[in-house]
């Protein structure tokens, strides 16, 4: 089955950040023509961060076919922003496109806002955005690179939460994406792998204060993924072996991860709570 995946070597390519779907080489696969849905969802309504592309694109688009309406929050990439709506709305959902930086504490309160105002409660939060950058050493890693990574990828989980909170209620579910990082830190991100740690621990807290509300809290964490993060943040040498180092020899496709976050979404995972599902190629984390 794995034959009809991708594998390294890939055409070297280079990207500007944050990066483009549509210019990658071969282009990822979001589950356009393969990911059937079953009303597991049905008339859920979600928010998903960074959801124009990569790994956000293929959850909005499985959740559309399961019967979620979805707020697709991302920063300024229109192109790939429009081409995930347009995935959402031929599943026959509503889509409402937010753009903006999830840096600011107070767009994150306005994208929630208007999520609630547009759908009148909210059932699954999908912290996904994310920011990374390569460096040799610690010493290229300036004092705003690593306030970026971590506003980026930690500081707008917790905004994004507080502001949910009021909009959800029991069974409703929050789903933060970490990464193997977490447990296997690669040294040129060190940025990123630390704020990945800190997702961790952040849902392993956050599901036990919120069990009392009866709201979910589980996190993913995935291997590597071909995604536009890739070629817009890594060397073309990485970039052209990427995926080799896992036991299944290649990355993961977006829609790879998909069903993970809408088993996680899905009130049969009502007993599923604090927990990290790896989604890796076979490579462990402990």
């Amino acid at each position: 089955m794995s034959a009809q995946f991708p594998k390294p070597p890939f055409k070297a390519q280079k990207q500007a950040m944050p990066g483009n779907s549509a210019d990658m080489d071969p282009p990822p696969d979001y589950g356009e023509e393969s990911y059937r849905g079953s009303g597991r969802l049905a008339n859920k309504k979600a928010v998903i961060t960074g959801a124009d592309s990569g790994i956000g694109r293929a959850v909005a688009l499985a959740y559309a076919r399961e019967g979620a309406d979805i707020l697709v929050s991302y920063y300024n990439e229109h192109e790939d922003a429009r081409e995930t709506k347009r995935l959402v709305e031929s599943a026959g959902r509503k889509c409402l496109l937010v753009s903006g930086d999830i840096k600011d504490p107070e767009h994150c309160r306005e994208l929630i806002a208007k999520a609630a105002e547009a759908f009148g409660r909210i059932d699954v939060l999908v912290n996904n955005a994310a920011h990374q950058a390569s460096f040799d050493s610690a010493e290229e890693i300036t004092d705003e690179e690593w306030d970026v990574t971590f506003r980026t990828n930690i500081y707008s989980m917790f905004y994004l939460t507080k502001a949910v909170l009021p909009h959800m209620s029991a069974g409703a579910s929050i789903i933060n994406t970490t990464s193997v990082n977490a447990d296997s830190p690669s040294p040129q991100l060190l940025a990123y792998a630390t704020t990945k740690g800190a997702i961790q621990n952040f849902t392993g807290g956050l599901a036990q204060l919120l069990a009392e509300k009866g709201i979910r809290v589980n996190c993913v964490a995935p291997g590597p993924v071909w995604t536009p993060l890739i070629p817009s943040t890594m060397p073309m040498e990485k970039v052209k072996n990427f995926g080799s180092q896992v036991p299944m020899k290649r990355p993961g496709q977006p829609k790879e991860l998909a069903p993970v976050y809408v088993m996680l979404a899905t009130d049969e995972a009502s007993y599923v709570s604090g927990a990290t599902v790896a989604v890796t190629g076979g490579k462990p984390i402990l």
